[in-house]
């Protein structure tokens, strides 16, 4: 999370801006120049006394020459920028992103991220001035684009407001320039392709880094755009980074499908002596019993554990497939002749073995099986899980007698091979409340006596795609 990396505020911009210009002659050359000439016109717009930022949450406006708002009346120029956030209220809609246990207090704050709305002044000053009507006979059309400005600024608490503004009028300008530059680069013909900015955490930075797609043209297409920025930003090239379901999800905002993600991190993980942790790296969705009116109590937790690791690879941006349903995940083992026909729609539980054939029929990723004799010896395989949360990073599955559950995790002493394993239940039942699924268990922290000694597992290793 990028508030529990640095103390500096952040500031969002986010606005529609208009986008109008007429083109008269229908040609590429044309359209570039009126679309420049509009972009800039534009960013004199944001420059101009007429433009005004609205905090959320709050009577705040900003403006170029003052600061204005009920009950806000010490507020200037010279003020800090953590001034403004006590007259923010706070936002307790969403009571799914906070957590609190006696050991320490879990509950994300959202009050480092201040949310602005980009507006801009309808009113002028009178003007005493004749009404003008011209006419112009020539054919033309009118391009008409709503511009998505979403800039993200990371400021002092205790830099002046003055300096704010400042900033914030400068990035919501460069942003244009860049959205301008988009445009100009995928252009087909005089079809100017909406620019649309993402946000990303990239690895060693604490702050978010920018990137403007063009809506409409999908991530295999731009392929040789996103290894010139890895290049660029020294990032490796055999993973996504860059890709649209890389970017960065604000704490303060919903996921549309319901489904909790990374649950796990709300936890206390556990201190042990010389032992090393070893997690799951990047984002997943919890996914259990009961789940999408599908009731698979008894007999559908290696489903749901197949599940969540394909949300993890659709979340890395290794796919961007939906997650696939019980019967899409039988019909791929009907496909590749591992189950009979009759299998689709049936209640038959399922292990390692299938989901590895499943992971690699729909999502084309192979997997490394484990095989442990008995529970007991579980744990004598700390060595290659923790290696393999290092390198590969993605869940892991793992299936004994008639029960699977999801590895996320492990703590592990290479001295003693002591291990206590993070695991994601799939056999929980009920709403998707972050406080009973942590307090009851459901994700948490377990030793090797978790797993039954009589019984002999299987583990699912899934190994990541060297892509971009």
């Amino acid at each position: 999370m990028i508030l529990s990396e640095t103390t500096d505020l952040c500031f969002r911009v986010r606005g529609g801006p208009e986008l109008e210009f007429q083109v008269y002659d229908s040609t590429e050359s044309d359209v570039k120049t009126a679309l420049s000439a509009s972009v800039k016109e534009l960013s004199a717009k944001v420059r101009s006394e007429s433009l005004v930022f609205g905090v959320r949450s709050s009577s705040l406006y900003i403006k170029l020459n003052c600061i204005f708002g009920m009950f806000s009346p010490e507020l200037s120029d010279n003020t800090p920028c953590k001034g403004i956030q006590q007259f923010i209220k706070p936002d307790t809609a969403d009571t799914s992103l906070q957590y609190s246990n006696k050991k320490k207090d879990k509950k994300i704050s959202t009050t480092g991220i201040i949310n602005l709305d980009l507006m801009f002044e309808m009113t002028r000053p009178p003007v005493s001035c004749a009404p003008a009507i011209t006419k112009n006979n020539r054919r033309h059309h009118n391009v008409n684009m709503t511009l998505p400005i979403d800039v993200v600024v990371f400021i002092s608490p205790d830099e002046p407001l003055g300096e704010l503004r400042n900033i914030l009028v400068k990035s919501v300008c460069c942003q244009l320039d860049n959205m301008e530059k988009c445009m100009m680069e995928y252009m087909k013909g005089t079809a100017v392709p909406k620019p649309q900015p993402f946000h990303f955490q990239l690895p060693g930075q604490k702050y978010l880094s920018t990137i403007i797609y063009p809506a409409g043209i999908p991530d295999n297409q731009l392929e040789s755009f996103r290894k010139d920025l890895h290049t660029q930003l020294g990032l490796p090239v055999d993973r996504p980074y860059l890709r649209r379901s890389n970017a960065y999800h604000f704490p303060n905002e919903r996921y549309g499908d319901g489904f909790l993600r990374n649950p796990h991190i709300y936890l206390n993980h556990p201190v042990l002596e010389n032992s090393s942790l070893h997690l799951v790296r990047g984002t997943y969705s919890y996914h259990h019993y009961m789940q999408d009116r599908v009731d698979d109590n008894g007999w559908g937790c290696a489903y749901r554990s197949l599940q969540t690791i394909c949300s993890w690879f659709r979340h890395q941006g290794y796919t961007d497939k939906t997650i696939p349903t019980h019967k899409e995940i039988q019909q791929a083992l009907v496909s590749v002749g591992d189950k009979p026909p009759t299998f689709v729609g049936s209640k038959t539980w399922i292990g390692s073995i299938e989901l590895q054939l499943v992971l690699n029929h729909l999502l084309g990723v192979t997997s490394k099986i484990i095989f442990v004799s008995q529970g007991s010896e579980v744990a004598s395989k700390g060595r290659e899980l923790a290696y393999h949360f290092d390198t590969e990073g993605a869940p892991i599955m793992i299936g004994g007698g008639v029960l699977a559950h999801t590895i996320l995790g492990v703590t592990w002493d290479e001295t003693t091979g002591q291990t206590k394993f993070l695991i994601l239940d799939p056999h929980y039942t009920g709403d998707e409340d972050l406080q009973v699924i942590l307090e009851k268990g459901w994700c948490g922290w377990k030793g090797p006596d978790f797993w039954d000694p009589n019984a002999y597992y299987n583990l699912c290793l899934p190994q990541t795609p060297k892509v971009i």
